[in-house]
């Protein structure tokens, strides 16, 4: 590929997650206060594609309990979620700069994922969604 037609590395924002004492007690907090439309995942935050608009996506919120593995190797209270337009291409190139790379890739029914280290050792979820993650997650 030449470089003009090489794949974007991240589109977006897919979700922002967070370790909290009491996760109920947060989204309840956020739907009260904040107005955020939140379930028992958190809250989904739906947007349009500004140059494609009739391509729909999501973002997603998520408390998570204080007490998850799912953020590990990393010991923060966060992790975020990076849209991104082509996994496989991405992971090839991160893993030719030296990135650590969590696992394999994971294939779903909405999208592909794949987990990367940055230098402060916070654990970040990359996502290429799937043409139908909105029937599929909403």
């Amino acid at each position: 590929m030449d470089k003009e037609n090489l794949p974007k590395r991240v589109t977006g924002i897919g979700g922002i997650f967070f370790k909290t004492d009491d996760p109920d007690n947060m989204r309840t907090w956020y739907a009260t206060h904040l107005g955020l439309k939140t379930d028992k995942h958190g809250a989904t935050f739906l947007w349009r594609d500004i140059d494609e608009p009739h391509k729909k996506g999501l973002t997603a919120w998520s408390p998570f309990s204080a007490k998850t593995t799912y953020f590990e190797p990393s010991n923060k209270p966060f992790m975020i979620n990076y849209r991104v337009e082509n996994l496989e291409w991405l992971l090839t190139q991160l893993k030719e700069e030296g990135v650590t790379i969590i696992g394999d890739m994971i294939v779903e029914s909405y999208g592909k994922f794949a987990y990367i280290l940055d230098p402060e050792n916070n654990k970040i979820e990359l996502w290429e969604s799937s043409e139908d993650e909105l029937e599929v997650i909403l």
